[in-house]
């Protein structure tokens, strides 16, 4: 008997999906255990991985991790396993730079097995009860969001993922240089902006993950509209929750649409596992159109797959959520893939943060952002 032991992360979208393709592949392969354990959405990004490659075989991630994994080899690239003609389908079906976002140094060290950006989301029932428009421009939501209606998700790392989106919009190209983040005037505009849009809020969204932000607005009628929240897909199903969430695009800025950054997840396999041949070809089935568009979407997954996105029946489950915001998705932005990436994240979100809430000045704030991203560039 093989056993395999994964970790996901402790969402139906995370958890229950894993746990359903386990079982069926467990019944086609009964040779095979897998069992699944679950930790908290902070903890799936924070977790270092050579401690996690370390206890389990299977992992589900995040694509920032990702250039730890090909220098320190701690995951084993899928292209010494799977067969090319499968890595370049799923390639050629990327839902916009998923698959690349796991790929470093030639090899893919994850399959993109979910895709995710920050998304707008609002309650359809309050809109027209409230006699709301959903907002196209900046200038909308602004105005919108004095109505007191409008909230997303802003911890720190939220925080610093919008911060991306607002450099961008401001016209930066972030990570490009030696020596800071971005501008430094287009960051402290940035902060500015993102911080004047924080005041139209409610003040325990900058405690909500974007988790508990969907979950507030399908459970209570406070928040009828968030601008960029990273999409979930269950809030949008029959069923699922109290009340359902309707999903699109994001608002304009300057006549252009904003870019989000790019999260999702994706199934990686440790290199410590004794079953490496086992792993891989839970993985494979996994991350297959016919598995993602059925029993993984079914059981709660958010597909990597492209053509699940554009799947007629999956779309019929959700309101249309996956056709919606398909071009977000494509349009999002990737994070850096230098190993020292995860420093700067890690020790730029609560700095940033303090930004936002008034605990520290713009100008010192975006000061010692830059001191971090330089410290990382050394890593």
């Amino acid at each position: 008997m093989i056993n395999l032991k994964g970790i996901a992360w402790n969402h139906t979208r995370g958890f229950t999906s894993v746990v359903a393709t386990a079982q069926r592949f467990e019944e086609l392969y009964p040779d095979v255990r897998i069992t699944w354990e679950k930790r908290s959405l902070q903890a799936f990004a924070d977790a270092p991985l050579d401690v996690l490659t370390s206890e389990y075989d299977l992992l589900i991630m995040d694509n920032p991790h990702v250039s730890i994994a090909a220098r320190d080899q701690v995951l084993l690239p899928f292209d010494d396993y799977l067969s090319q003609e499968f890595l370049k389908e799923l390639a050629d079906n990327s839902v916009g730079k998923s698959n690349a976002s796991y790929n470093v140094d030639g090899k893919q060290w994850t399959l993109a097995t979910d895709a995710a950006t920050p998304i707008a989301t609002w309650r359809e029932d309050l809109m027209l009860k409230k006699g709301l428009d959903v907002p196209k421009t900046y200038e909308q939501l602004i105005e919108l969001a004095k109505t007191g209606v409008v909230g997303f998700a802003s911890i720190p790392i939220d925080t610093l993922m919008h911060h991306y989106m607002f450099c961008i919009a401001l016209g930066a190209n972030v990570f490009e240089s030696k020596t800071e983040a971005a501008p430094r005037q287009i960051m402290i505009e940035a902060i500015k902006m993102y911080r004047d849009l924080v005041s139209l809020i409610p003040a325990y969204c900058l405690e909500m993950n974007p988790i508990k932000m969907a979950e507030h607005m399908t459970q209570t009628n406070e928040i009828v509209y968030s601008p960029f929240n990273y999409g979930y897909s269950n809030y949008s199903k029959k069923n699922y929750a109290e009340h359902n969430l309707k999903a699109g695009g994001l608002v304009t800025f300057n006549g252009k649409r904003l870019r989000s950054t790019l999260g999702g997840a994706g199934i990686a396999v440790s290199a410590t596992t004794k079953h490496a041949e086992a792993a891989m070809k839970y993985a494979e089935f996994l991350a297959s159109e016919k598995i993602q568009s059925g029993l993984y979407f079914e059981f709660g997954g958010q597909p990597g797959h492209r053509k699940s996105w554009l799947n007629e029946d999956v779309n019929a489950q959700c309101k249309d959520f996956f056709k919606d915001t398909l071009q977000t998705l494509d349009e999002a932005t990737m994070r850096p893939q230098y190993y020292g990436y995860m420093h700067f994240q890690d020790e730029a979100s609560p700095v940033i943060h303090d930004a936002v809430t008034g605990k520290v000045a713009v100008e010192s704030a975006v000061d010692k952002m830059n001191e971090i991203y330089r410290e990382s560039l050394t890593h």
